[in-house]
């Protein structure tokens, strides 16, 4: 959640930020007012519960007329008291509740609008072009099944659409891509995670999970768990409850887990294919640092992920997602999109998100410096999101027999392969 007392200060920056989000502006001036029945009723307690402290250390030395005149007033204080913890209680309440739904501030350099309204800040690679080499490039779902790799038919079969296979040599290369993620990231710094794929509901909710993203969550109602979307919402509770020493920061984890989405209100998109399913792998970067080093750590996540895309050789572009897109964590989002040549556009491969405080608001992680305490940032980036990384190398590495030739950064974990020829039938 936003910080109350930049809320109090600033309101017209959080109005502003709603407004660019296309969120409902009201919510601020809501929040602003109970708030201040929060602040007003928590002095009104204070003030009744010591007024009745000082009651009680008068009682045992009155006489016995003044006595039953203090037992009388005491009585109403008790009573006033309880009304007072009970109307302050509800206060809370009311602006935690209210605080929850406001998403985080947009940072001040996001292009404002919508999914479309993002702005292009880099470009990479070079898209090959498949006339001039003498062939149509097949998409990756025929190739994938010509190479004996992927197998949505008997997905569908066993669990419906959008469920998949990944057989033979695609199992292969989806190991491959996890180890060598983990293992740029281990080069890099960050410690290896294996996370769990069930997690409670404020681990969800304090990540940003059940607000605006509800939709596409998995809640298993009879034990009250949700199955995480990314890692990123283990990741972001690990820490929970916790005080973190600030000369102990950054801390940067790389988890890898299986992640469910409902895919709620795309229906009809992607349906060909693994590009967009319900249930697929992928490796996530996580940063805990000081709230001044977020902006570089957002940075120095891109550049990991570029690193990651340029190894694998294909082409991509890095867009600044606009407002109404970000996501309520996320403060500022860069996307990176890989060309996928059978669509002929760039489609998301990676995100990387500042969330500064947001996160660690919600979850109560915050960080020591001296004899300050104070949250921290929370900051996340996508390595490799399995399938859709798959998609990518099948379409922009085939040659015109089919096969399909291997990145060399993935080699060594493919036994030395330089190809991946199509099975016999």
């Amino acid at each position: 959640m936003i910080d109350l007392r930049l809320l109090r200060e600033d309101p017209d920056r959080v109005r502003a930020s709603q407004r660019a989000r296309g969120e409902d502006v009201a919510l601020v001036d809501a929040l602003l007012s109970a708030d201040e029945r929060r602040r007003s009723s928590g002095v009104r307690f204070d003030e009744l519960r010591s007024e009745q402290k000082s009651l009680g250390k008068l009682i045992p030395k009155a006489t016995p007329e003044e006595r039953a005149e203090l037992l009388k007033k005491a009585e109403q204080l008790k009573a006033d008291v309880k009304e007072a913890e009970a109307a302050q209680n509800d206060a809370d309440e009311e602006t935690k509740r209210l605080a929850s739904q406001l998403g985080n501030l947009v940072h001040p350099d996001v292009p404002v609008g919508g999914e479309e309204d993002f702005v292009v800040l880099e470009t990479h690679g070079t898209i090959r072009d498949f006339g001039a080499e003498g062939f149509e490039p097949k998409d990756h779902l025929e190739l994938g099944e010509a190479l004996g790799a992927i197998d949505v038919e008997r997905g569908a079969k066993v669990s419906g659409s959008r469920f998949y296979y990944l057989t033979g040599v695609g199992a292969l290369l989806e190991l491959a891509l996890v180890n060598a993620a983990i293992a740029q990231a281990t080069e890099a710094g960050f410690t290896p995670m294996l996370t769990p794929a069930l997690v409670r509901p404020r681990a969800m909710e304090g990540t940003g999970f059940l607000g605006q993203a509800a939709e596409n969550v998995y809640h298993l109602e009879k034990d009250d768990y949700y199955l995480v979307g990314t890692s990123e919402v283990p990741l972001a509770a690990y820490h929970m409850d916790e005080i973190l020493d600030a000369d102990k920061l950054p801390l940067r984890y790389a988890g890898f887990s299986p992640c469910f989405r409902r895919e709620a209100g795309t229906y009809g998109k992607d349906t060909r294919g693994i590009f967009r399913v319900h249930q697929f792998d992928k490796v996530e970067m996580f940063s805990y640092v000081t709230p001044e080093d977020a902006e570089n750590e957002h940075k120095r996540l891109l550049d990991w992920e570029k690193q990651w895309l340029t190894g694998l050789e294909l082409p991509f572009q890095v867009i600044d997602v606009a407002s109404g897109d970000l996501g309520a964590s996320a403060s500022r989002k860069y996307d990176c999109e890989a060309w996928i040549p059978t669509q002929g556009k760039y489609r998301e491969l990676t995100s990387a998100s500042n969330c500064d405080g947001f996160q660690a608001r919600r979850l109560s992680v915050r960080m020591r410096d001296g004899k300050k305490i104070q949250p921290l940032a929370t900051l996340n980036g996508t390595l490799c999101a399995v399938p859709r990384t798959i998609v990518a190398i099948l379409e922009n590495h085939q040659l015109a027999d089919g096969s399909v030739r291997v990145p060399e950064v993935l080699r060594p974990y493919l036994g030395g392969r330089e190809l991946l020829e199509p099975v016999a039938k």
